[in-house]
């Protein structure tokens, strides 16, 4: 079938789409398309390596999901046998169903702790494991989203338009007999960014959804972070992480067309204020993609019914804890199942600090995002490599460092300067960082810069955070773990190209600063120009003696994502940047600490 999404159209542009990888393609692991009910029995294993099912479970594979404008999707459907009414929670996604697909917990060495026999081998990659969920009472629907595999049409990434088609997913299988027309949405990653969007469309069925850790802004929040275009990840998905049968949109085509704001670029900013149903949000420090969006889009849900749980380790690491499952399953209890439990006595907020050479703090509880009581705190960049307390402590000065060399992202790159801290006293940064700096670039008229917070320990030593227990990794030292951003966290960072440096007075809030991204101020060469960065929400604590490390560089400072990823991201710099501290120039580094 012919879709009108072959020619896509995001308020009035025309978008650009590209061919999607074929689903023949040897890599795309697809196991073929068999529409079909099959018993699995209780004991049921995909094979002597996996979990098995704790109960008799129903597989309806390839069921079609219609939508409005007439295109088919295709969804497996796993729910216990022998009860006629059950709730359904959706993972909504574009890697492929049921096992299927490219991708999977073997891109990270170690699995993130999580072994095979935790899994049934039939969850999608960051979604639930329907071995899990069936036993509980629960349908686990796993749709290919829009072009991925045999559903019709184009693949979208994110927007409006995958909101939509959603809403239709949701409300079609309200209507199934096996329904009990309370529908869940839950998942990582793609799985949540997609919830932002369904659930503003506000599908009458929709009864909670569970986005565990999600983007909300591709623009703003990962392709073109801080103004700078960053695509070694988003090829490689783009590339490598999809497959299907006609075309899927190409966002890093869009930007190389449209590198500023416009209106396509906002039809993928979540409107969380739209939505109206229960939120359980799930954030980590351990991600280069989601942090932001799920802090921001839990700040601007309208309603109480949200909670946020800010977690010490990573996304997949948790979905599959023993705690989250029962953390989870009351949360899908109480709005799904009509079961009165004490779910709305929990806390709103939940927080665990990683304390890096000791194990994370246990949870703490608050009421809110950001933090009540929260003590903001200036630190003003200094002589000697300081970071000061007063600014009358500081002396005029400057510092460069030279920009354009390249980065591996393991930690060891050279080109950046560096302050620091001593604490006297136990501290806990919980939120967000705002750096407010003087720069200048004496022969070029642009400047892309890098900043990140880092821990050392007393003796200055710096320190990385291992995200997973070495013990789940089969490891024993921390040096027998790989330096990945998913596999050690070491530090929150930010970024802004300085010619985007305009302050965007509507979408910024007290402790954030959000940028304009409409217009390039290029800067006259040697001319200093004052820049704010809003640096990524962090939970860390640093006892008496241990240090916090700030460091400005003209390339990115966190670690790559996965190994195909090191090297590939390279800043578009030229020359020395210099900062200016001192006098009339109060670079300075202000800090959210919370007493507990």
């Amino acid at each position: 079938m012919v879709s009108d999404d072959e020619k896509f159209v995001v308020s009035g542009i025309n978008v650009l789409q590209t061919k999607i990888s074929g689903i023949d393609n040897p890599g795309s692991n697809y196991n073929g398309f068999n529409p079909s009910i099959t018993a699995l029995s209780k004991g049921y294993q995909k094979d002597t390596s996996r979990r098995k099912f704790p109960v008799e479970t129903i597989w309806e594979r390839d069921m079609e999901i219609p939508m409005r404008d007439g295109i088919i999707l295709r969804a497996d459907v796993f729910r216990p046998a022998g009860v006629s009414k059950v709730p359904a929670i959706v993972a909504w996604s574009p890697y492929g169903k049921s096992g299927t697909g490219p991708v999977s917990l073997d891109i990270v060495p170690g699995r993130v702790g999580i072994p095979f026999q935790m899994t049934s081998g039939f969850e999608d990659f960051e979604g639930p494991d329907p071995a899990e969920w069936t036993a509980h009472g629960y349908a686990v629907v796993n749709i290919d989203a829009r072009g991925v595999f045999k559903s019709q049409g184009n693949l979208r990434w994110t927007g409006t338009a995958e909101g939509r088609d959603g809403h239709d997913a949701v409300e079609y299988l309200a209507t199934l007999p096996w329904c009990n027309k309370h529908i869940a949405l839950m998942g990582n990653s793609w799985l949540a960014m997609a919830q932002w969007f369904i659930a503003a469309e506000k599908p009458p069925h929709l009864s909670c959804i569970l986005p565990l850790e999600g983007c909300s802004d591709l623009y703003r929040e990962s392709l073109c972070r801080g103004g700078v275009p960053y695509l070694p990840f988003w090829r490689w998905w783009r590339d490598r992480a999809v497959y299907g049968e006609n075309f899927e949109e190409d966002p890093i085509a869009m930007l190389e067309k449209y590198p500023l704001m416009n209106d396509y670029w906002e039809d993928k900013r979540a409107r969380p204020e739209l939505i109206n149903v229960p939120t359980y949000v799930l954030a980590s420090m351990s991600t280069g993609l989601h942090t932001v969006g799920s802090t921001r889009c839990f700040e601007d849900i309208p309603h109480d019914r949200k909670w946020l749980r800010f977690h010490p380790t990573q996304e997949w690491h948790d979905l599959y804890q023993p705690e989250t499952i029962k953390d989870i399953k009351k949360f899908l209890d109480f709005y799904t199942r009509g079961i009165r439990n004490d779910w709305e006595q929990t806390a709103r907020v939940r927080i665990s600090a990683v304390r890096y050479n000791q194990p994370p703090t246990k949870y703490y509880s608050f009421s809110t995002w950001p933090v009540p009581d929260t003590r903001e705190r200036t630190l003003w960049l200094s002589h000697k490599s300081q970071l000061q307390s007063t600014k009358e402590a500081v002396y005029n000065g400057q510092v460069s460092y030279q920009s354009d060399v390249f980065a591996e992202q393991v930690d060891n790159d050279p080109g950046y300067i560096e302050f620091e801290y001593t604490f006297s006293e136990t501290q806990t940064l919980i939120g967000p960082s705002r750096a407010i700096l003087f720069m200048s670039c004496p022969d070029h008229n642009d400047m892309d810069i890098f900043v990140i917070i880092r821990k050392a320990d007393k003796s200055g030593k710096i320190l990385r955070n291992v995200n997973i227990p070495l013990a789940e990794l089969g490891l024993k030292t921390e040096d027998e773990v790989e330096n990945l951003n998913t596999l050690k966290y070491i530090g929150p960072s930010g970024i802004l190209r300085a010619s985007h440096r305009a302050i965007d007075e509507k979408l910024s809030k007290p402790h954030w600063p959000a940028h304009d991204h409409t217009r390039e101020d290029k800067i006259p060469p040697g001319l200093v120009v004052e820049v704010e960065i809003g640096i990524w929400a962090a939970a860390i604590q640093f006892e008496a003696g241990e240090k916090l490390i700030f460091r400005i560089a003209g390339h990115q400072m966190t670690l790559a994502e996965f190994p195909p990823l090191r090297g590939g991201f390279q800043a578009a710099n030229k020359g020395r940047h210099i900062l200016h501290y001192g006098g009339q120039y109060g670079s300075r580094l202000i800090l959210p600490f919370v007493q507990l």
